[in-house]
């Protein structure tokens, strides 16, 4: 019998997170007996618990379904773009910056006496 899309991607995001059975148990406040039921698919999980080990690994519900293989929503993406091109103005804000002051730092003539 095969393994559900659920089982399959629990240990797949646990393992990517380098998470061992138990200590993703702890985090997500089950027993690892569970958890490893959980992954070899022989339990299936209530809903509450599948909403909370997406939110753990910061998936949709439809990737952990198995009904998509876009891990995050369009939002998401989106937002986390959108953050990354903000992270890369301030770098370049930064630069700008450094490079003005050398700038003015060379133009200026010193004096003579």
């Amino acid at each position: 019998m095969e393994k559900s899309s659920f089982a399959i991607n629990m240990g797949k995001l646990r393992r990517e997170k380098g998470l061992s059975q138990r200590q993703a148990a702890l985090q997500l406040g089950v027993s690892q007996a569970l958890l490893s039921h959980y992954e070899t698919d022989a339990r299936e999980p209530k809903l509450d618990f599948v909403i909370k080990v997406c939110e753990f690994y910061g998936v949709t519900t439809d990737y952990m379904l198995g009904c998509s293989a876009e891990r995050k929503d369009g939002a998401t993406k989106l937002s986390e773009q959108v953050n990354d091109i903000i992270g890369s103005l301030e770098e370049i804000r930064q630069k700008e910056a450094a490079l003005i002051e050398k700038l003015a730092s060379l133009t200026m003539i010193p004096k003579k006496d």
